[in-house]
């Protein structure tokens, strides 16, 4: 009885300390859960006390400094970066199910290379790499688990399926983590998952951080032959302007193997209705990949479109982890009104104790015009190489080369070095 009122006043001081910067609605539902967890009937734990629990909580540091230059067929400025990004992170242990994790990030340039536009109004003269100078709090949640539960309250990363609705962005040395209240349940091969953000804290330091009210639904049951996830996501920026974006749909991921081949597929539908001040529209999205793999290499083909609405409008992923799809040039961050077709093919494999890939897109117009049809395409390559457990190094190159003059692109290419280290 004294370990469950104990575990109660510490959820109850820590509601009092959240409800200074969440929404009135959203504090009082937290803490309200947060409150009847820690006076639960929870199972046995082997840590004795709440300062047990920050005794053997555990501290991370990850260090990642890279070398970005980005050269682009236009008026602005070639650019360079060097940034280091520095993330500390701190884990308590789990207290009758209850834990919580602090993280700071920091990202600085070096050495004085620093000639690109950092996407936050510094050096516009530039092309823009998108690594702003910013130190903030990444994380700080309070975390629940008991009985295959799970619920977390306070700023936290979300990555749900392959992350091309909600995703990270950990690409950037800046990701994108959300202010939200999150819940999953998961049992024997059935998972549920809700979410609802109130912050999104996106890839450009504080100044682009966005207001929201964002409702995320995922299901998803594990099959003989793969996922089924079935999703909505309700998003909305928290304005006084018409902004909401509603996308449902259905997923299937999986792998066979055949001997010594092993198949690989994924087929991703969806809807996505869409309103504006002034206008509302229907797009679809549709994504179908097929790979082999053999001997240590992997040969994939896929088809993704991001639909359009009679030209006026494209399919639209706010929060995914863009830079994943569609070419790493980032040259499609934001879907054109005349919507993509990304007809792309990869092969990666391993050598010399690393792993490499090469990738090649070509892009077009879902609903094409006399100026817009060819959108380009986009040759991609990379190779890492993990020194030891802490340590890994890497070399990625982009070269896009632009289609049709209308579209408004322009030919760009773009390489990285880096080196990680985690401890």
């Amino acid at each position: 009885m004294k370990n469950k009122l104990l575990a109660s006043q510490v959820a109850g001081k820590a509601c009092l300390n959240l409800s200074s910067f969440k929404k009135a609605t959203v504090s009082a539902l937290s803490c309200s859960l947060l409150l009847a967890m820690g006076s639960a009937n929870a199972a046995e734990t082997t840590v004795n006390s709440v300062a047990d629990a920050i005794t053997q909580g555990t501290a991370q540091v990850n260090l990642n400094l890279r070398y970005e230059s980005v050269d682009q067929d236009n008026a602005l400025k070639d650019a360079d970066a060097l940034t280091l990004r520095t993330r500390l992170t701190f884990a308590t242990a789990e207290y009758y199910g209850l834990s919580a994790l602090v993280e700071f990030e920091d990202s600085r340039s070096l050495a004085g290379v620093n000639d690109y536009n950092d996407a936050i109004g510094n050096n516009a003269a530039y092309s823009v790499i998108a690594d702003p100078e910013t130190t903030e709090l990444d994380q700080a949640f309070l975390q629940y688990k008991r009985n295959g539960f799970k619920a977390k309250v306070g700023r936290q990363v979300m990555a749900l399926d392959n992350m091309r609705f909600i995703g990270h962005v950990g690409w950037r040395q800046d990701r994108q983590t959300f202010d939200a209240v999150t819940m999953q349940y998961a049992i024997d091969d059935f998972s549920v998952d809700y979410g609802y953000i109130y912050k999104r804290n996106r890839i450009f330091a504080e100044v682009k951080d966005i207001d929201s009210k964002d409702h995320v639904f995922n299901a998803s049951y594990n099959l003989d032959l793969g996922k089924l996830s079935a999703y909505g996501y309700l998003l909305e920026e928290d304005t006084n302007v018409e902004n909401a974006i509603d996308t449902y749909g259905i997923r299937f991921a999986g792998a066979k193997d055949f001997d010594n081949v092993k198949l690989l597929y994924t087929v991703d539908y969806a809807t996505q209705d869409t309103d504006t001040a002034t206008a509302s529209y229907s797009t679809d999205y549709m994504l179908a990949e097929v790979g082999v793999g053999y001997s240590g290499l992997t040969v994939k083909l896929g088809y993704e479109l991001l639909g359009s609405d009679d030209g006026e409008y494209g399919f639209s992923t706010p929060l995914a982890t863009l830079h994943a799809f569609n070419g790493w040039a980032d040259q499609f961050l934001a879907t054109p009104a005349q919507g993509l077709a990304d007809t792309y093919v990869s092969i990666s494999g391993k050598v010399a104790g690393g792993k490499w890939a090469l990738v090649y897109h070509d892009f077009e117009a879902d609903d094409s015009s006399a100026t817009v049809s060819d959108l380009g395409n986009e040759i991609d390559a990379v190779f890492s190489l993990p020194i030891d457990k802490h340590y890994t190094v890497g070399v990625k190159y982009a070269a896009y080369s632009a289609g049709d003059a209308g579209a408004g692109k322009v030919d760009a290419d773009k390489v990285w070095l880096w080196a990680n280290a985690k401890f």
